[in-house]
């Protein structure tokens, strides 16, 4: 399953020793990927390829406290792709846990 969708940036504020940043996937395809049958992972974590601009990376969504998954956003990819807290995103992502 490959799907594309514009996010915003944001920081996670529960841990202030950490910069750690997110985009949140929206919530119809949150609800579908929940749905694909899959093996069960670490806090409910699926595998994903992500692409944001030309940086590609394999990583995981998570599942929030709201019912969406998140995408860290590593700082690399912040860096490369000049990514901002608060400013938009538009994700490629490929679930590789289906």
């Amino acid at each position: 399953m490959i799907v594309e969708f514009d996010g915003e940036v944001f920081q996670w504020d529960a841990r202030i020793d950490a910069a750690w940043y997110f985009t949140a996937l929206p919530e119809q395809l949150s609800a579908d990927i929940r749905e694909i049958p899959r093996p069960h992972r670490g806090f409910g974590s699926v595998r994903v390829r992500a692409s944001v601009g030309v940086s590609t990376w394999t990583t995981s969504i998570f599942p929030d406290s709201a019912g969406y998954y998140v995408l860290p956003l590593k700082k690399a990819v912040r860096v490369a792709e000049e990514l901002e807290d608060g400013g938009p995103v538009t994700v490629r992502l490929e679930i590789l846990d289906a």
